[in-house]
């Protein structure tokens, strides 16, 4: 499997991916980059699943904070990533991938309702599964979201894509004296606070043993790099 070291990853993608230069929304060739990085290593073998969130939409947390209550505010956010799930599927159907939706919240007429042997099933069929619809609670973020689907679903990493090459000890783009982190614990990611996934995420995967492996998106060749298992361009959190 292309001197791949794991078989099945979840791969967590922010909203604003979808949206590329735009403001808001989607930009059509955002998208498509993101349906070609996925289908190299689908080519080649790999089961994948999908966690996308919904910045480019909607955030939930801005809403609660500009007064909205939060429970309306995340069940917004939660209708926004089906939104960007049925975007991607929309996506890789034209790229001739095979994709499917799962959703935690029953929208029965555009996407199926999750059920874990069911999405099993699809990765093993050669499928890329999307989640979408959170957690179906609030108080949750996707990053949670991600940890419990790659939980349930048997995955053996959580491959959290960002614009940056790791863990850092502060913000890199504000902070040139940052510390970048090759390797780091669940523990001390924790007690430094860094803003990796929130803490339930981790929680979930440290009270599991499932690494999670961040790495630079936009990099064309890191996403390859991460699964052959060379983290030189990315951290990873075990």
């Amino acid at each position: 499997m292309a001197g791949y070291i794991y078989k099945r990853v979840l791969l967590k993608i922010s909203g604003e991916a979808l949206k590329g230069g735009n403001d808001f929304g989607y930009q059509a060739e955002a998208v498509r980059e993101i349906v070609e990085k996925i289908r190299h290593i689908v080519d080649r073998g790999m089961e994948v699943a999908l966690v996308c969130g919904a910045g480019n939409i909607w955030r939930g947390a801005n809403g609660a904070g500009d007064g909205m209550d939060r429970v309306t505010a995340d069940h917004m956010g939660m209708l926004a990533t089906i939104m960007n799930g049925l975007c991607l599927r929309d996506a890789f159907t034209a790229a001739g991938l095979a994709a499917e939706v799962f959703s935690a919240i029953p929208v029965g007429a555009v996407a199926r309702t999750f059920d874990r042997l069911e999405a099993i099933r699809a990765m093993e069929a050669g499928k890329i599964v999307i989640f979408a619809g959170g957690t179906g609670s609030p108080f949750f973020t996707t990053d949670t979201t991600a940890a419990l689907r790659a939980l349930e679903t048997d995955c053996e990493a959580v491959l959290k894509a960002t614009k940056v090459d790791g863990v850092y000890s502060a913000d890199p783009f504000k902070d040139p004296q940052a510390e970048r982190f090759p390797a780091i614990s669940f523990a001390e990611a924790i007690n430094r606070r860094l803003k990796v996934m929130d803490s339930t995420a981790f929680s979930m995967c440290s009270d599991n043993g499932l690494p999670i492996i961040v790495f630079n998106f936009s990099d064309p060749e890191s996403l390859e790099m991460v699964l052959c298992g060379n983290t030189d361009r990315a951290s990873i959190v075990s």
